[in-house]
């Protein structure tokens, strides 16, 4: 693998300088987070883009090596782990988009200008079609049949929404003080906890939301 790869936006001042193992540490926690977030988290598409380019690298440096040599298929497998990392990632992302496209779109048009996209350019034309692909598949196999008052589908009430509020287990990357666990109830005060690296807990993913996006908080 190349010693050195260049990561981030080009057109930014800063440009973090990666080792590419250190590329693949985070597409491996990139798929930890997104395997265990019950919501989609924003794609990691310079990740992605990177490590199909250090796979390329790799098989040619391949061609290049001597027949018989050991280290060709030390290569082969470190190859295959990564394109099997690759396509899980990406699987799970697929998989969430179908099942809550509605929702997942819904957040794409309320998104403010200076947020990122959670989806990558052809996850969102991938989106797009599929709704329109069930939408259609619906109304032939169903509607069309019903009464005219019921030949319409409400997003609002059909669409399947992520449990934001199902329990995730994380272990702390950044020092987090404060982080409010429970909002105050009738019954109860609201519940704030400091965050120390190095510890793991289990909590609601719900408070967790923003740490795990910046990265203070990854899932386990």
């Amino acid at each position: 693998m190349s010693e050195l790869e260049e990561f981030g936006d080009e057109s930014s001042e800063e440009v973090e300088v990666l080792t590419a193992a250190e590329v693949l540490s985070k597409l491996e926690q990139a798929w930890a987070d997104e395997k265990f977030a019950p919501d989609l988290l924003e794609a990691k598409t310079d990740l992605v883009e990177c490590m199909l380019e250090q796979i390329n690298e790799m098989e040619e440096n391949i061609q290049r090596a001597k027949r018989g040599d050991f280290k060709v298929s030390l290569h082969r497998m470190e190859i295959d782990r990564i394109r099997y990392l690759l396509s899980s990632y990406l699987r799970c992302r697929l998989m969430k988009i179908e099942k809550h496209t509605t929702h997942i779109l819904e957040q794409e048009q309320m998104r403010k200008e200076e947020e990122n996209s959670r989806l990558s350019p052809e996850e969102y034309t991938f989106a797009k079609e599929y709704q329109a692909s069930m939408e259609g598949h619906f109304k032939n196999i169903a509607l069309r049949h019903m009464p005219p008052n019921l030949q319409s589908l409400d997003p609002k009430q059909t669409a399947v929404r992520p449990n934001l509020d199902s329990y995730v287990f994380l272990r702390v990357a950044e020092d987090t003080q404060g982080v409010l666990v429970e909002e105050e109830t009738v019954d109860t005060g609201e519940e704030i906890v400091d965050l120390e690296k190095g510890d793991q807990h289990i909590m609601r993913y719900r408070p967790v939301v923003p740490l795990v996006a910046s990265g203070a908080v990854t899932l386990i």
